[in-house]
């Protein structure tokens, strides 16, 4: 196979990529950001070089990052080579986040992967990447119903159809609900306006974060980087409703894709494998990982999605939307993680079991392993943070905020589970 090489700066090894993978409890951890479809041969060949040279434990990150676990010193170089010769494209550099689909909806506004990669090209005349913080992101989104509405970043575009033309809302430092809103800008200025923007940050003190500057000097200074591009008489900001993932996806040549999750966002390399293999045999042609913990399976025919959801249900994968586990983020957790109090992951499925009965569709539990909290920055309903004591409960918080109870890792499905029924109650006295 050919190697895809995607040309876009090298970043400081802060996040952990093929060539700078990241020390965990369980060994070492790299991760892979992937471009477009990945060839289920390939996908395949990937959980085998997991296997061979990791523990077998494959991650889709909130981010749709793929994470592989458990390589050694001597073996991530030999997993490396692994991967890279199988073709998978894949960025370094700055992440420039798309839409699951992008490319491929047939609802979609317009191809975010093309603009990300008109993006990448244009980052490559530049050294700006070796200036800005290692978590500086961008989202490119094109409209499509699975939109990255949720998805945090730096600097965030979306795609908004007019009466005459498609034109992108510019804004920095949140999701969609919480960014500042800086204006509009034409397809044609949004790479220069991205770049404008990236340079206002790699202006500050390194590490600088949007917010940092919005909390420091407001918007005045990104306002002015990009004023000349504006659209005058733009239209306001609408604000969507979240599509989602979970499901099935109709696709422009008439195939669809079928959305599945990862409970707790991991799996087994070789039950992965079997799911490449099923759907290969109902004549899909790929996978994408996406958002939210996600893998999207590309080029189904409508008779055949009954039967691969059957068979991604049968080997433990999330097809249902309000399946308990999607409401309960953890991450890997002790001992997996040497940072972490607690295991996060074990006792994630108890919780998931515990909270069924009682939880709503805004009911969210968060199990960090410690107070880094690496699986879920935004608040959730319920935080729990790992602590030498167990873990302190957070309510509507992040891991930053001041819990109202510290409980017995053993208590801690019992506790949480009557937490989320008081917290209904409540809600119907309302």
């Amino acid at each position: 196979m050919t190697v895809h090489a995607i040309p876009v700066p090298q970043r400081r090894g802060a996040c952990p990529g093929l060539s700078a993978p990241m020390p965990t409890g369980d060994g070492l951890l790299v991760r892979l950001l992937p471009i477009g479809t990945i060839p289920l041969a390939a996908f395949a060949d990937l959980c085998a070089a997991a296997r061979t040279y990791g523990n077998g434990v494959i991650e889709i990150t909130s981010r749709g990052s793929i994470q592989v676990r458990g390589l050694s010193a001597g073996s991530a170089p030999s997993f490396a080579a692994a991967a890279a010769a199988l073709g998978i494209a894949a960025q370094d550099g700055i992440p420039v986040h798309c839409n699951a689909l992008s490319g491929l909806d047939a609802e979609e506004l317009l191809d975010a992967n093309a603009l990300a990669a008109d993006l990448r090209a244009a980052l490559t005349q530049r050294s700006i990447a070796a200036r800005l913080g290692a978590k500086v992101c961008v989202a490119i989104d094109g409209g499509g119903p699975l939109d990255l509405a949720r998805l945090a970043a730096d600097i965030r575009v979306y795609a908004q159809a007019t009466s005459d033309d498609i034109v992108l809302h510019v804004g920095i430092g949140g999701d969609e609900t919480n960014a500042t809103d800086l204006g509009v800008v034409a397809r044609a200025q949004c790479v220069e306006a991205v770049l404008r923007l990236l340079d206002v940050l790699a202006s500050r003190p390194y590490g600088a974060r949007a917010r940092d500057v919005l909390a420091a000097e407001g918007a005045g200074p990104f306002r002015a980087a990009i004023a000349n591009l504006l659209v005058s008489n733009a239209p306001p900001h609408l604000t969507r409703a979240c599509h989602e993932a979970i499901g099935v996806h109709r696709l422009h040549d008439g195939s669809l894709a079928c959305g599945i999750g990862l409970g707790f966002g991991h799996a087994d390399a070789a039950a992965l494998e079997r799911l490449v293999d099923a759907a290969d045999a109902l004549g899909a042609n790929g996978l994408r990982a996406a958002p939210s913990r996600v893998l999207m399976t590309i080029g189904l025919k409508p008779e055949a999605v009954s039967d691969f959801t059957a068979a991604a249900d049968r080997l433990g994968f999330i097809v249902r939307p309000n399946d308990p586990r999607r409401h309960v983020v953890a991450c890997a957790g002790a001992p997996i993680c040497a940072s972490a109090h607690i295991a996060a992951r074990t006792i994630a499925p108890l919780i998931a079991e515990r909270i069924a009965p009682h939880r709503d569709g805004a009911f969210t539990v968060h199990v960090s392993g410690c107070a880094k909290g690496c699986a879920h920055a935004a608040a959730a309903a319920l935080t729990v943070v790992g602590t030498p004591d167990g873990g302190a409960l957070v309510a509507n918080g992040t891991v930053r905020d001041a819990p109202f109870a510290v409980v017995a890792v053993d208590q801690l499905p019992g506790a949480i589970a009557c937490y989320a029924r008081e917290r209904n109650s409540e809600s119907a006295d309302v």
